[in-house]
């Protein structure tokens, strides 16, 4: 049996200046806001500021899960707390659901019968929201995105800026017409929005947690690939999955020919591995076939059985 090893400790995710000072600017003007929509009567305001909450959440939940999954492995944790960062995910997604249905029950019973609401004050606080966001969107760019748990902080903070854009279009309106019940429609704009990156983080982080290959990979046509490796007879027990967002392993029981070279094949299906699937970290038993290839090697194999063409 043959392992390839490689270090588990990660750098860091993104950079913890940039999502701090995204935060301060939320947390400051999230404040402000609050004030202003209860003083205006705006649900358009206050659903943008639940929005900024759920904004400055995600990016204290990314600032833990960041510590957390720098941690090295010890005891019972062999991975460490890398997966840290895909629960923050999943739970950020959840919070923008359970939102959005709040939310849009409020816009409909504001369609339905719409309060007073002080336009000019909607307009100008949600243009200062406008700037805000744009700023915090610009320093989470900064940070490392191909983190899934900072993808989905950088996510929230995007999509409260067209949050904004829509609430600054209805208090235009509520101000310029009269028409209050463009303040409920713009509610409605926003928890579709939050729908939408709701939804987005949570089968993205529930495709992690159930282990599945990620979508950028075919197990398919890599177990072809590596069936193809010359000496290889057959590859059964192929499993693909995610570790943390941007990092696969993989793990297969490869079977070779009598004559073979059981190092060297491991190198030569390493390589396929590393080079054209970019996966770096795999673990791979290879052994010397000891029946007729026809037949599988393990009693209950997992999956699909790829046997060279050969």
């Amino acid at each position: 049996m043959a392992h390839e090893h490689h270090d588990h400790g990660i750098s860091a995710d993104a950079d913890r200046r940039w999502l701090s000072l995204a935060l301060a600017l939320l947390l400051g003007f999230m404040t402000a806001e609050v004030a202003v929509g209860l003083l205006s009567g705006s649900l358009a305001l206050l659903s943008d500021a639940a929005h900024m909450t759920t904004d400055a959440a995600a990016i204290v939940l990314a600032l833990i899960a960041i510590r957390l999954a720098a941690r090295p492995a010890q005891g019972s944790y062999t991975f460490g707390l890398q997966r840290a960062e895909i629960l923050s995910a999943h739970v950020n997604g959840v919070s923008l659901l359970l939102l959005a249905a709040y939310f849009t029950y409020e816009g409909i019973r504001r369609l339905i019968t719409p309060p007073e609401v002080e336009g000019a004050l909607v307009f100008v606080t949600a243009l200062v929201g406008i700037a805000v966001n744009l700023a915090a969107t610009w320093c989470i760019r900064q940070a490392d995105r191909s983190s899934l748990n900072v993808e989905g902080a950088y996510q929230h903070i995007l999509n409260d800026l067209y949050a904004f854009i829509a609430t600054a279009v209805a208090g235009a309106v509520v101000w310029l017409t009269g028409w209050s019940r463009a303040d409920a429609i713009a509610a409605l704009v926003v928890a579709a929005l939050m729908v939408k990156a709701g939804w987005a983080l949570v089968t993205a982080s529930g495709r992690i947690f159930l282990e599945a290959a990620p979508e950028h990979l075919d197990p398919e046509t890599m177990g072809t690939a590596l069936a193809a490796v010359p000496g290889v007879l057959e590859v059964h027990d192929l499993h693909v999955w995610q570790i943390t967002s941007a990092r696969a392993v993989v793990s297969a029981h490869v079977l070779v020919e009598e004559s073979a070279d059981c190092h060297a094949v491991r190198v030569g299906v390493s390589d396929i591995l590393h080079q054209r699937y970019a996966i770096e970290h795999s673990t791979l038993q290879v052994d010397h076939a000891d029946q007729p290839a026809a037949e599988p090697h393990c009693a209950e194999p997992h999956g699909r059985v790829y046997r060279s063409a050969e």
